[in-house]
């Protein structure tokens, strides 16, 4: 070989390293490229493969939560006491011996599963949320790694497979909440304070193992499309737990879905913990709706009265109209609606239930649509209702939901800019006539509602959704109304001061928390003097706040109107706007002489000019 032939040889061997330095670094970044579109769930899947996953999910919106197990027989008494329900176990502090008691008292004869299902799926359900098992560790199905179960009653029958048959008939989806935590367990730690049993050989990762074998049997038996995790909060439960428990789950059935309660803690949140992602495909909120919605999916579990289990003296249950509204609410702000039904120790649902199940079917049969398979409200807030939305390449489809029809016949799209193509009601399919000017599309409405409940009004639009901030404004007496709908409410840590319903209006609630304060925006066209009128019920024989508007400040107080349900309009004072333009009106509560205060909307009167 020559030197030259050796330094050509050379040459071409560097060229072929660096070309492989080149494809491998290619590769590398390939990969992680690829890993940024990753779902942060799962780290062995996309963002669209998740999507996928949850897809049913999201557009079924509507679903029913189920809790039963022995705590139904006593049906919440125990003693002098008769506000227990799943919990009793605990709250009355009965030993775990005295509790297995109700085993051999277990005996649903009236339990009809195609009964249950159908009444789920003609409520609008699409999907149903069953307690497998619950804190007092108790099952519903004949489970061969523990003889606590349904197999040990006088019942004997596996109520979970006849379930799982009565959703395959009808075509609604089986989903299991299951308890990380287990009060009967005697691996389970920790004990209940006041328990007398010892805790000497238990071994909580020998649970763990139980845990699992159980979850397996629930996948590979039934077939759930959610399992929906709870208990998670004690110290024994850790994050890392929460992930291994999630994918061990997710490795039984890929495509099953997840609540975040699998992790440490999480309840109604998602987040990062030390660095980390949370584990979890959906957060669960309890008892509340998010004021403004959630950035990840979420669905709120709530009760149709005061309890989750059977509790016969709980006669509180929320109307038909508060119950939609809820719904309405949820969808119109992302979420799913899990609603809760108690059954009885006999297998029947409370006849409560019952009555208000078909009364939300027969509203869903008219207005499903509305609900299902669609996304939250382009609006911020309205004053009348809520908005849904449907969009497709060809345009976007809203669904006004009209909770307060408008005296003056005239409803207001605050900002909306594009062009409607049509509008109709939903119920009848009848034209709505829109107009448009510089506050947006206004839709002129007959005098009466076609449901006094929710009147759903149909409008299609072309375009992309264009909505350009528009705020509350003087009317034609120079009148500007502020309702508790458009406040913006600033909790302080750990009150929950929100917007609830009573009696079909919105107010805002819980206002507990002297820290709290609630402002609105506003526009002024015909600035003067203005009397300050609100809305209010009050329980306590006076409350303190002040009101300011700019550099201006009202001292106001409330007295006593009867209680928080008994609502009165009462003026507060005087005030002066100098200027046109927008401005602010923010409620600061006393902080020597603050109680609870319940608004369902202030009012600026101009008086004469």
């Amino acid at each position: 070989m020559t030197v030259r032939q050796g330094n050509d040889r050379k040459k071409v061997d560097h060229r072929m390293r660096i070309m492989s330095l080149f494809l491998f670094l290619f590769f590398i970044w390939s990969v992680s490229m690829a890993t940024v579109e990753k779902s942060s769930d799962s780290p062995n899947e996309t963002t669209a493969e998740k999507d996928a996953r949850m897809q049913w999910w999201r557009d079924a919106r509507f679903g029913m939560f189920i809790h039963w197990g022995l705590y139904a027989i006593p049906a919440g008494q125990w003693e002098d006491r008769t506000d227990h329900a799943e919990w009793i176990l605990t709250t009355a502090q009965i030993p775990v011996e005295q509790y297995e008691a109700f085993c051999p008292q277990f005996n649903p004869v009236k339990f009809n599963a195609s009964e249950w299902v159908r009444m789920a799926k003609e409520a609008g359900m699409k999907y149903l949320v069953i307690t497998s098992k619950h804190h007092d560790g108790f099952c519903l199905w004949d489970s061969k790694v523990s003889d606590y179960d349904v197999a040990q009653t006088p019942f004997k029958r596996d109520i979970l497979k006849e379930l799982a048959v009565a959703c395959k008939e009808q075509d609604l989806t089986l989903c299991f909440y299951y308890s990380i935590m287990d009060w009967h367990h005697s691996d389970y730690l920790p004990r209940r304070n006041w328990e007398k049993r010892s805790s000497e050989g238990a071994d909580y990762q020998r649970y763990i193992s139980y845990m699992k074998a159980q979850l397996k049997e629930l996948i590979t038996r039934y077939d759930p499309a959610v399992i929906w995790f709870d208990g998670e909060w004690e110290d024994t439960w850790t994050h890392d737990e929460g992930l291994k428990l999630y994918d061990y789950v997710r490795s039984l059935k890929p495509e099953i879905i997840i609540n975040n309660r699998v992790d440490k803690g999480r309840r109604g949140m998602q987040g990062t913990y030390d660095g980390n992602q949370f584990a979890g495909d959906f957060g669960t909120p309890e008892q509340e709706i998010p004021a403004t919605g959630l950035d990840y999916d979420w669905e709120s579990c709530m009760t149709m009265n005061g309890h989750w289990g059977w509790n016969k003296h709980d006669k509180d249950f929320k109307s038909t109209e508060e119950l939609i509204h809820k719904l309405v609410d949820i969808a119109s702000k992302g979420g799913n609606y899990l609603l809760n039904v108690g059954p009885k120790p006999d297998g029947t649902f409370p006849q409560e239930s019952i009555e208000r199940l078909k009364q939300i079917g027969q509203w869903m049969k008219v207005n499903g649509q509305s609900i299902y398979e669609t996304t939250a409200s382009p609006f911020a807030k309205l004053a009348w209702g809520r908005c849904t939305k449907k969009v497709s390449q060809k345009g976007a489809t809203l669904y006004l939901h009209v909770f307060n029809w408008p005296e003056d016949g005239e409803l207001l799209l605050p900002g909306l800019k594009n062009q409607v193509k049509k509008a109709t009601f939903l119920a009848n399919h009848k034209s709505v006539k829109a107009r448009q000017d510089e506050s947006g599309v206004i839709l002129s409405l007959p005098a009466e509602p076609l449901d006094t409940i929710d009147t759903v009004i149909v409008v299609k639009i072309k375009g992309d959704i264009d909505i350009q901030k528009v705020l509350p404004r003087q009317d034609a007496a120079g009148v500007v109304t502020l309702p508790a709908i458009l406040s913006n409410i600033y909790n302080d840590h750990g009150s929950n001061t929100t917007v609830e319903e009573k009696e079909g209006k919105m107010n805002i609630g819980y206002w507990t928390a002297s820290g709290v304060r609630v402002d609105w925006s506003f526009q002024i066209d015909r600035p003067g003097r203005f009397e300050v009128l609100a809305e209010v019920a009050v329980a306590d024989p006076e409350t303190k706040f002040a009101l300011k508007v700019g550099d201006q400040t009202l001292d106001a107080s409330a007295v006593s109107t009867g209680g928080y349900e008994s609502f009165q309009t009462i003026s507060l004072g005087q005030m002066t706007v100098t200027t046109a333009g927008e401005h602010k009106l923010e409620i600061c509560p006393d902080q020597n002489n603050w109680h609870p205060l319940n608004v369902r909307y202030i009012q600026l009167k101009l008086l004469e000019e």
